[in-house]
C-alpha cells in the first residue's frame, strides 16, 4: 500500500523519486491442511440443516425472525451447492430471475440485481433436487423483487444481499457446521468444482456455470448454452438429505 501510494506522488510530479519502488516484504505461505471445500459429510449436515430449517417461536414480534432470513437460511445453502456461485449472487435473487424454459427452471445471476463479478449476466438451470424440494413453488408465491433480503431499492441491494450473506456465514458458524479452514459458503464453489472434475465435465461450461473467466482467448468464442450447462448440472447427484 505504502508503495503503491509513493509511485503515484512520483508518477504525478509530487516526489522525484519513489523510494520504496525495490523494497519488497516477505509474506509467509499459507499451510492447507485440509480441502478447500466441504467433504460429501460436512455438505450433507449443512444441507439437512438448512433445508428443513425452522425459525424459533416467539410472541415477542421484535424477536421473530425476517421472513427473509428464514427464507435464505432454507435455500441459499442448496443453490450454492448445485451452481457454485458466490454466495452474494444467490442472496441478491430476485422472484423475477427465476423462469420456465419448456420443462427447465432456470436462473438469470444479473447485476440488475447487485453486483456480479464480471459484470455480466448468466443463466443457470436449477437441479432437479433443487425444484423437487420446492424452490419453484416458493419464488412463485413470492412478493415480486429480493428474495433473500429487505432491500427496498436497487442502490440498497448489493449492501442489503451482503448483510444476509454474513447472517448465513454466522449462523452455520454458531452451529460448528463450519470446519476449521474453510469458509463457509465460499466452500461450495470450490465442492462444485471437484465434482464437475470427478464426473469429466467440461471445463468451459463449468467456468461459465460459476461465473469464472475464460482461460484462454479461445473461450471467448462462441457461447455456452442452456443445453451444455443443463448436462452438467443434471449429472452432479442428488444429497441424500432423508438419512
Amino acid at each position: 500500500s505504502v508503495r503503491a501510494m509513493l509511485r503515484w506522488a512520483h508518477e504525478n510530479d509530487h516526489l522525484p523519486t519513489n523510494e520504496a519502488e525495490a523494497v519488497r516484504q516477505e509474506v509467509a505461505k499459507k499451510r492447507r491442511t485440509r480441502e478447500a471445500g466441504y467433504t460429501d459429510a460436512e455438505a450433507i449436515a449443512v444441507l439437512k440443516v438448512s433445508t428443513g430449517y425452522q425459525p424459533k417461536s416467539t410472541d415477542n414480534p421484535a424477536h421473530r425472525e425476517s421472513t427473509h432470513i428464514v427464507a435464505a437460511k432454507r435455500w441459499v445453502p442448496i443453490l450454492c451447492a448445485f451452481i457454485g456461485a458466490r454466495v452474494s449472487e444467490m442472496t441478491q435473487l430476485r422472484k423475477e430471475d427465476l423462469r420456465q424454459e419448456g420443462d427447465r427452471w432456470v436462473i438469470r445471476i444479473t447485476p440488475d440485481a447487485g453486483s456480479v463479478k464480471t459484470g455480466d449476466f448468466r443463466d443457470v438451470p436449477l437441479h432437479q433436487q433443487v425444484i423437487a424440494l420446492g424452490f419453484a413453488d416458493f419464488v412463485q408465491a413470492a412478493r415480486p423483487g429480493p428474495l433473500f433480503h429487505a432491500g427496498k431499492t436497487p442502490a440498497r441491494f448489493l449492501a442489503s444481499a451482503r448483510g444476509t450473506s454474513g447472517r448465513i456465514s454466522q449462523w452455520l458458524h454458531e452451529l460448528e457446521l463450519v470446519p476449521e479452514g474453510i469458509q463457509p459458503s465460499h466452500a461450495w464453489r470450490h465442492r462444485f468444482k471437484t465434482l464437475a472434475r470427478d464426473i469429466g465435465a467440461d471445463n468451459r461450461v463449468v467456468d461459465a456455470i460459476q461465473g469464472h473467466a475464460g482461460r484462454t482467448a479461445g473461450d471467448d468464442y462462441g457461447d455456452v448454452s442452456l443445453i451444455a450447462k443443463a448436462r452438467v448440472i443434471d449429472a452432479l447427484p442428488d444429497y441424500n438429505l432423508k438419512e
